[in-house]
């Protein structure tokens, strides 16, 4: 097998990447993490070149535009365009050169906004999604739609999996720009530094499960393996292990060891209130799979941030 990894150097890829070299990789695996400074995916023939030189048997697709709410809310159709070039040049040049496999990275947010809970994978195309990440939800949804047409037509084995929000090692830490997380251990660091309140956007009430970005790396070589469905599958913790933005900015303030204020400007967007996923196709396949702790994967991931914070940061 030769696995091509896009998105490479990204959250998950890097993740991925550290699974493998600790011993989850297998003899009969090259692993080959490629960036967008491999290729612009978004050109049709950049992404053509990349497979032609590559010559991969099997993908997993990492690589796209993303960003927080207050990135999404700005640039709804720029997140739109870019995710549809870039998703359609890469099943499309896995097709053409004969790839056996793909799986692809969808988002939790894709769900429709309204709708009941738990939402499990059956429930993707049944209304619209939040309006504050309309382009992103509906680009990363069409790659579902896209699975099944290359399943239908020409027996391709393409399928996707959504994970719950990830957290990890070599996450975006952009206060403005980030996801939640990443954004308040920066924030927390920042606090600590100056000696000043740790302010919270948002009301601190929204629930969310979070996943660490090292089992969801584990997930995504079973998923890679041993997954035949075309219908993607929702990888996440349970139901009960679904945390506040407040249990979430409280945790990372432990791990930090920061002893300030909490503040919380409710002037400030809160996004969807909970996305809260099922989890129970994932336990049918692997009853016994191990999720690392939330509190142990925060600090784990605190400590890495300030062990690289002049690279994080940026």
């Amino acid at each position: 097998k030769r696995i091509l990894v896009t998105g490479g150097t990204g959250l998950v890829g890097r993740a991925i990447e550290k699974v493998v070299a600790d011993g989850e990789g297998r003899p009969d695996e090259e692993w080959i993490f490629v960036s967008s400074r491999d290729a612009d995916l978004t050109s049709s023939s950049e992404t053509k070149a990349l497979f032609e030189r590559h010559k991969p048997t099997h993908v997993i697709h990492l690589a796209a535009m993303v960003g927080g709410l207050f990135k999404n809310i700005r640039s709804n159709l720029d997140f739109w365009r870019t995710n549809i070039h870039i998703n359609d040049n890469v099943l499309h040049s896995a097709h053409e050169s004969g790839v056996q496999k793909v799986v692809s990275c969808l988002s939790t947010c894709i769900f429709p906004d309204k709708t009941t809970y738990p939402i499990d994978e059956t429930m993707i195309h049944n209304g619209p999604p939040h309006s504050s990440n309309f382009g992103y939800s509906y680009a990363k949804r069409m790659i579902d739609v896209q699975n099944r047409g290359y399943s239908e037509q020409h027996g391709r084995r393409f399928t996707a999996v959504i994970p719950t929000n990830v957290f990890g090692p070599h996450d975006n830490f952009n206060i403005e720009d980030g996801h939640v997380l990443p954004g308040l251990i920066h924030k927390v660091y920042l606090a600590k530094q100056s000696g000043s309140a740790l302010t919270v956007w948002g009301t601190g009430k929204p629930r969310r499960q979070f996943i660490y970005s090292l089992d969801l790396a584990r997930l995504f070589l079973w998923v890679l393996r041993e997954y035949d469905e075309v219908e993607p599958i929702i990888l996440s913790v349970g139901e009960e292990d679904e945390v506040s933005i407040r249990e979430a900015a409280e945790a990372i303030a432990e791990a930090m060891e920061f002893r300030g204020e909490l503040v919380f400007d409710t002037t400030k967007s809160d996004g969807q209130f909970k996305k809260t996923a099922s989890n129970a196709k994932l336990r049918q396949y692997l009853p016994g799979f191990q999720f690392t702790p939330f509190r142990k994967a925060v600090k784990e991931t605190c400590a890495w941030f300030n062990a690289n914070y002049a690279t994080a940061r940026k």
